[in-house]
């Protein structure tokens, strides 16, 4: 990637700048350096480089001094991001830890973040699912938040785009309220699986059980090694970084390629204050920036910005770009900005075990598992609860358990015979945009003289009726299939431990309810685009993340034939 000298190009006008490099600032720089833009993309956190910059990815746990386990210590320092699944020894050099950046939680609500280059695309899970129209129409036909400017037609060109580059592997299931895409060979489910999906299908003629779909290379096509990535291990060790390229994040694919054009300039280290907006030519003239070591404040000036510093984080820059044309925040003529957050919610959970195969096993560790798309409420409003929600579960077999009088080859024996068939079950459920779920500036400074977000968010009555469905009709369906000791369970986990925060500068077609309009553009500074999760008008059951993608390659293809037109 190009090196940043900030003595000679500090005064550089830029076709582009690029907020955040994560998974759709990423795609922000390869699509715009790839039509010819000269792209600044700056970075609040530090360069981590695609493979020299994965400490611990080739580490066995004996290389580990706590074995991969957080220490007391740890736990204690930071109670927050160690609730998140992906976070451990391993791993948590990717990780914000709790007292690096504070915020203001006016109720309970885990932010998990990932300040580096790269973002949260080195530790996301990895799982992309197409949104559906049973998605875009549900605000219109429930009557909850506005209606999308957009349907599913005016994404699925731009969902196959990014899914042959990205590369993602998956069945073509013929469920129309799960498009197909452009897949590469699926994984498979293992016998209990197909077991479990055998007895619900016979059972239940709307509810279908597939193989996740997921950003992996199963067997990679050119435009995967033209990018230097190789095929999966199945090693799942993904949250430490792929050595291999094997799954998709920003460091492998799109910003080593948009690095390529000669046309991306990187700043890591690079905290964004706000945007810069001139009252004479009604747009953004550029960002200011703060250093992340010196605190030296520097000006970058573009035609274009592209917003992608994750939800949350661009509602804050949002907020904090005032001027006297906008005093509450950046193109927030409609007084919207940092409210309608929504987020997916995980508190149903469960767990089974399974008696018989156990003469049969599987291959590696498969970096995905069995999906239920959503059954409820599909074509109308049939539960006591808006929306719906998705089930992933995974059926897998423990590690043998040596005896106390084990010694020797017989405990080597015992430990490596694989024990009892277990099942564990979850919920993804769509909650609805809320006026009274939002972020705002608090009076409290970061250490880079910028308001600390203040967080009110929580659950509502529908999502925990939503959570009870679940949990009755996950264990029906479980012992339907013969699973035995079915244990299912309400987490309680606070909002933001899904890692799926959307909204608070939203996409519609009225100016005096939205943001943004159908091509992510501020409606009222045109040269303002936002395609992250803060963008999302509402936000269905599917993983947010490839949705992002599209959006992201959607809008800088709009922006540039924009700019050809002279009309940016």
């Amino acid at each position: 990637m190009a090196n940043f000298n900030i003595d000679s190009e500090k005064d550089i006008t830029y076709d582009a700048i690029v907020i955040g490099s994560g998974i759709s600032g990423g795609w922000a720089a390869k699509e715009l350096c790839e039509k010819g833009l000269k792209t600044l993309v700056l970075e609040r956190g530090r360069d981590v480089k695609h493979v020299s910059d994965y400490p611990t990815a080739m580490a066995n746990p004996w290389d580990l001094p706590h074995r991969g386990r957080e220490t007391h210590l740890e736990k204690d320092t930071n109670p927050i991001v160690n609730k998140c699944y992906a976070y451990d020894e391993a791993t948590q050099h990717f990780f914000v830890k709790d007292q690096e950046h504070p915020y203001v939680q006016e109720k309970p609500f885990d932010w998990i973040r990932g300040y580096q280059v790269g973002g949260k695309s080195l530790i996301w899970a990895r799982q992309t699912q197409r949104m559906s129209d049973a998605e875009f129409d549900g605000p219109a036909r429930d009557g909850f938040a506005i209606d999308w400017p957009i349907r599913y037609k005016d994404l699925a060109p731009w969902y196959s785009h990014v899914e042959r580059f990205a590369g993602i592997s998956g069945n073509k299931d013929g469920i129309p309220t799960l498009p197909d895409g452009e897949f590469l060979k699926p994984w498979e489910l293992n016998c209990v699986e197909k077991h479990i999906k055998g007895r619900i299908e016979q059972k239940f003629k709307d509810r279908h059980v597939i193989i996740g779909r997921c950003a992996h290379l199963t067997e990679p096509a050119q435009v995967h090694l033209d990018q230097g990535r190789g095929k999966c291990q199945a090693r799942h060790l993904c949250y430490r970084g792929c050595p291999y390229g094997g799954y998709f994040s920003s460091n492998a694919s799109t910003l080593p390629w948009a690095a390529k054009t000669g046309n991306l300039a990187l700043r890591p280290d690079s905290v964004v204050h706000s945007i810069i907006y001139n009252e004479k030519t009604q747009k953004a003239s550029g960002v200011k920036v703060i250093d992340t070591h010196t605190k030296e404040e520097f000006i970058f000036k573009a035609k274009i910005i592209f917003i992608n510093a994750a939800c949350l984080n661009s509602n804050l820059i949002l907020l904090n770009s005032t001027s006297s044309r906008f005093p509450q925040g950046l193109g927030n003529d409609s007084g919207v900005l940092g409210k309608y957050i929504a987020f997916h919610q995980y508190r149903g959970q469960g767990s089974a075990t399974y008696e018989g195969f156990e003469d049969q096993y599987y291959f590696g560790r498969r970096p995905t598992s069995a999906f239920m798309p959503n059954f409820r409420n599909l074509h109308k409003q049939e539960m006591d609860f808006q929306r719906g929600y998705m089930v992933a579960f995974s059926a897998g077999r423990a590690r043998g358990v040596p005896s106390e009088e084990d010694f020797g080859s017989k405990f080597k024996a015992n430990a490596t015979k694989p024990g009892p068939w277990g099942i564990y079950i979850q919920m993804q459920g769509e909650s609805i945009p809320r006026e009274s779920n939002y972020v705002k500036l608090s009076n409290k400074k970061d250490d880079w003289g910028i308001p600390q977000l203040a967080i009110d968010i929580d659950y509502h009555e529908n999502d925990l009726k939503m959570t009870k469905d679940f949990m009755t009709t996950a264990e029906e369906m479980l012992t339907l299939a013969g699973c035995k000791n079915i244990n299912m369970f309400d987490s309680k986990q606070n909002p933001g431990l899904d890692i799926h925060e959307m909204g608070g500068a939203r996409m519609g077609k009225d100016p005096k309810q939205s943001i943004l309009n159908e091509w992510n553009q501020v409606h009222s500074c045109k040269n303002v685009f936002v395609t992250d999760g803060a963008a999302m008008t509402s936000i269905g059951n599917q993983n947010p993340s490839l949705t992002f993608m599209a959006l992201t390659a959607r809008a800088a293809n709009f922006a540039v034939d924009a700019m050809k037109r002279l009309e940016l």
